[in-house]
């Protein structure tokens, strides 16, 4: 019972960090202020958390694991190399959207005086998300016979960058732009000019 109510007070302290990361865009949490949304006393957060950052990468690893659990799902039941990239894609502009004050940390804007070790685990976390997406593209070249206008690893960088720039819009207008918006349109741009299905030319008649 005490390690379930223990658990739950866990819970409560990462969901009140979360609210207070989307009600405040632009300032830095503290201790003291989370202390008061929770309603216990700074000395209770510390018996759950030895310290803020712990309390961030708690945030950082429901990410990681929410997302990665669902490109799994994604990959188990999508084929298509250019489905899977849109879907994924499409996955994390989505969790963004609902979970405004994650994408704070995600940008790095929630970080800014933390220590370093929470901006690596976020790099990490998009270096990770860029293999899966290499990974995607270079299997399709030989399964699908895909030929890229670019490298795969080129591709693989400006498909997420396009993602990672929306996110830093939405931060930046204080999430009135949605990381959505006009998004479908984007991709079908994407996906004509940089996934192009490779036929080979067609040989010239002889007269």
């Amino acid at each position: 019972m005490d390690k379930a109510n223990k658990v739950s007070r866990k819970d409560q302290i990462l969901q009140a960090l979360a609210r207070m990361l989307e009600a405040a865009p632009g300032e830095r949490i503290t201790t003291a202020a989370l202390a008061r949304e929770v309603g216990v006393s700074e000395a209770a957060l510390y018996r759950h958390f030895p310290s803020k950052a712990r309390m961030f990468e708690g945030l950082i690893k429901f990410i990681e694991e929410t997302l990665f659990a669902r490109i799994t799902r994604i990959l188990n039941e999508e084929a298509s190399a250019e489905v899977r990239c849109q879907n994924i894609l499409l996955l994390l502009l989505t969790f963004c959207d609902k979970n405004p004050g994650m994408t704070r940390l995600l940008t790095g804007d929630a970080l800014a005086g933390e220590t370093e070790r929470l901006r690596e685990r976020i790099a990490q976390f998009f270096s990770r998300l860029e293999s899966q997406l290499k990974q995607i593209l270079r299997e399709a070249q030989i399964r699908e016979n895909l030929k890229t206008t670019i490298s795969t690893a080129a591709l693989a960088n400006i498909l997420l960058a396009s993602c990672e720039g929306r996110l830093l819009q939405f931060v930046r207008s204080e999430f009135k732009v949605s990381p959505l918006q006009d998004w479908d349109t984007q991709w079908q741009y994407l996906s004509k000019n940089m996934l192009v299905p490779y036929s080979a030319p067609a040989a010239e008649s002889i007269s």
